[in-house]
């Protein structure tokens, strides 16, 4: 039986028009620092994500923070996030993510969260891994990625055999126990993080 220790949580670098979205990314990083989970994200320092690292380290949380070189001037990662990486670029950034992550969780967020969470799901459907995905649909927020999916089953394009898998929930409070249930299920080394599963073939 598998056990978490870490996850990978997708969110805005924006904050949204909304503070519903703001005390969600809070309450999940409270919650995460209580279980003792380490956040893994994308380093910066600002919107949701900046929310989300300082609730952690706040309540006595890990953090490790992976972002680009390139966006370190416009992402402004926190002083209080000791564990930093900086990454040559955007792939080596989602790759280190992914493989330090137990379990992945979307909170709201713009195109670059959606591409994340999408990668993830991809990743999952081809059986690349087995690792939980939790969208956290916060205010109905993701409510308009659920309708396209049903909508790429009905006209045939997500077959029969390729479902995507994710978890939705609508409350933070039900984040972690969705993941801790679904992890018990799954042997270790489904979660191993010695090399990434997926082999990406040059051309």
């Amino acid at each position: 039986m598998a056990t978490i220790s870490s996850i990978c949580v997708y969110c805005g670098s924006g904050s949204g028009h909304d503070g519903v979205h703001e005390k969600a990314a809070r309450e999940l990083g409270a919650a995460m620092a209580k279980a003792g989970i380490r956040l893994v994200y994308g380093g910066g320092g600002i919107g949701l994500m900046g929310t989300l690292a300082k609730s952690v380290v706040d309540n006595g949380g890990k953090v490790l923070g992976i972002i680009p070189d390139f966006l370190k001037r416009k992402e402004m990662p926190l002083d209080a996030v000791i564990d930093v990486v900086t990454v040559p670029d955007m792939h080596t950034r989602k790759m280190r993510m992914f493989v330090e992550a137990d379990a992945f969780v979307a909170l709201p967020g713009g195109i670059g969260t959606l591409e994340e969470l999408v990668e993830q799901l991809t990743w999952a459907q081809l059986g690349r891994h087995a690792k939980p995905v939790v969208v956290a649909n916060v205010g109905g927020f993701w409510d308009p990625l659920r309708v396209l999916l049903d909508h790429m089953k009905e006209e045939g394009f997500i077959r029969p055999g390729l479902a995507v898998k994710y978890s939705i929930v609508d409350e933070v409070r039900d984040i972690i126990p969705t993941i801790q249930a679904q992890v018990a299920k799954l042997p270790q080394e489904a979660l191993a993080r010695e090399h990434d599963p997926v082999v990406i073939e040059k051309m």
